[in-house]
């Protein structure tokens, strides 16, 4: 009788155990971070239960929302799975920071056989009912006894065992909880951090999910195809707020392919560029976590399937929508403020920044090809004239009375200096746009103003036509033409968005967009009145 007390008592201890290790949950339940978990295994097609993306930003204090998520018909929010690939199941992952060093005692788990930002497995902790009972029988069986014995006295005998009651009293009332989780909340409060675990994103550099975009037209952009221009009319009404970055946004862009011309590209200072439909829903379609530092310039290729960004990271990558790979990674010895690609050669692109001097780079090589040199101290913005055989250049030099050498023209393929007494005011302007139509460019200048110049040499400034009213200084403000050349719009410092006649140079609207600074504005290329503005506090507009 007395040989078989321990033995019964090592059994006891070791089911009791392992009761705790695998805990199971029902179907549908809230996690700790009240998120929904779904086990039924079932494949849901998509487009059914899943919105595009969300619109929401998180408030103070509470956690960050995913930027994929969906309703259920009670109104909860749930986590978005890989857009558009639903067919492993319906649960993603948390995006925890697992720790590396695994438990003691693990069954072998199918690991996912590609990485990506999404994935839709159930985390490792969880079980059937079925096999968490199984488990228990199997350890309370087989396991050795002294292990149990020994972790068992450790936990009771160490301040009278008050951390094992708190764990055990915490186990009862809080909701479930992944079971690394929990062992890495409790390695924490051992070494004195004590601070709650809370989901981060994905490490920078690692490729994200493909952007799953429809074989169809947009319906309000389908009629709009194959027909001219019409005259743009001046938009009076928000169509989508949209909300989502931590940062301000810098600049906003249509794709160039006009059949996807429904996808806006944002960059901001939240460190990512997010792609989203803003003709259709307005919601986010993919967020991008490539730098580490603020996004300052993203660019569409020309082709549409291409996204290529520059941050203060001085990195560059050039990101394949489809696949979610990246197809060309360059690293810059300056901080990046803009890129351009060649109107012609779409394998090269300019680069400028925090630097007197500017780059080209063949994606083909990997390699800068070229350097333009402009003793200056740094490059605002970039500007190909129509055949790429040209380029202008907008740098913050400026002297006590002039500004000569802020606005230069380069010789592409040479890298000599065509003209660098083009602007002789002693203002710099953070931004060039070209006319559509007319062989004429705009310059925004910090004189409060939208100076007109022509595009062909010597490039001179009209002298005639100066679009006042706005407030630019201390905000790199955007400006650009609408697509068939009738207005001009441009964003101003007091959140303002104002549009002028091209040819009378007076005011048509004044929209109050944003709270903050306007920083870009932007027309769709098809839809005629549609127009996207974004600001400094984070927040886009699309208006109608």
């Amino acid at each position: 009788m007395t040989a078989r007390t321990p033995s019964l008592m090592a059994s006891l201890v070791a089911y009791d155990d392992s009761d705790s290790e695998a805990e199971t949950e029902p179907a549908g339940s809230f996690n700790a971070t009240g998120q929904m978990k779904d086990t039924s295994g079932v494949a849901r097609p998509p487009g059914q239960d899943f919105a595009s993306g969300t619109l929401d930003v998180p408030k103070a204090g509470a956690q960050p929302t995913k930027h994929g998520s969906c309703e259920d018909p009670g109104g909860h929010r749930l986590p978005l799975a890989q857009l558009g690939r639903s067919d492993r199941g319906s649960c993603p992952s948390q995006r925890l920071q697992w720790p590396g060093k695994e438990p003691q005692v693990t069954f072998p788990i199918k690991e996912p056989s590609c990485s990506s930002l999404w994935t839709s497995h159930v985390p490792a902790s969880h079980m059937p009912l079925a096999a968490a009972r199984f488990k228990q029988v199997k350890l309370s069986r087989n396991f050795p006894k002294s292990s149990f014995r020994a972790q068992s006295e450790s936990e009771t005998v160490g301040k009278n065992g008050s951390s094992f009651q708190k764990k055990k009293c915490e186990d009862c009332v809080v909701p479930y909880t992944p079971k690394r989780l929990r062992q890495l909340q409790a390695l924490s409060t051992e070494t004195g951090k004590g601070k709650e675990v809370e989901p981060q994103g994905p490490p920078a550099g690692r490729a994200p999910a493909p952007l799953y975009v429809g074989p169809g037209v947009s319906e309000f952009i389908q009629p709009y195809l194959n027909s001219h221009y019409k005259e743009t009319t001046v938009p009076r009404k928000v169509l989508f707020h949209l909300r989502g970055h931590r940062g301000p946004v810098n600049t906003i862009q249509w794709c160039p392919v006009l059949s996807k011309s429904h996808m806006l590209l944002s960059t901001s200072m939240d460190k990512t560029f997010k792609v989203w439909n803003a003709v259709d829903s307005g919601h986010c379609l993919q967020t991008y976590s490539l730098h580490t530092e603020a996004v300052r310039a993203a660019r569409w290729a020309p082709c549409g399937r291409r996204i290529l960004s520059g941050g203060f990271d001085f990195a560059l990558h050039l990101t394949d929508l489809e696949t979610g790979t990246q197809l060309f990674s360059g690293r810059s010895d300056f901080r990046i403020t803009t890129l351009k690609f060649h109107p012609k050669d779409h394998n090269i692109f300019l680069c400028g920044g925090f630097s007197s001097e500017m780059k080209a780079w063949d994606i083909r090589t990997g390699k800068v090809m070229r350097s333009y040199k402009a003793t200056i101290q740094q490059t605002l913005d970039i500007l190909f004239l129509r055949e790429g055989s040209e380029f202008l250049s907008s740098t913050d030099a400026s002297t006590r009375d002039s500004a000569d050498r802020t606005i230069i023209a380069w010789d592409f393929r040479t890298s000599a200096k065509i003209s660098n007494q083009i602007f002789h005011e002693r203002f710099t302007c953070p931004s060039l746009a070209l006319h559509p139509r007319e062989p004429v460019f705009l310059a925004q200048t910090n004189g409060n103003y939208l100076a007109l110049f022509s595009t062909v040499w010597p490039y001179r400034m009209s002298r005639r036509r100066r679009y006042e009213g706005h407030k630019v200084e201390g905000y790199s403000v955007g400006c650009e033409c609408s697509p068939g050349g009738d207005l001009l719009v441009t964003g101003s410092a007091d959140g303002q968005v104002l549009m002028y006649s091209f040819r009378t140079a007076s005011r048509a609207c004044t929209l109050q967009g944003h709270t903050q600074a306007c920083v870009g504005t932007t027309y769709h290329p098809v839809l005629p009145s549609v127009l996207a503005t974004c600001s400094w506090g984070g927040d886009m507009k699309i208006w109608h």
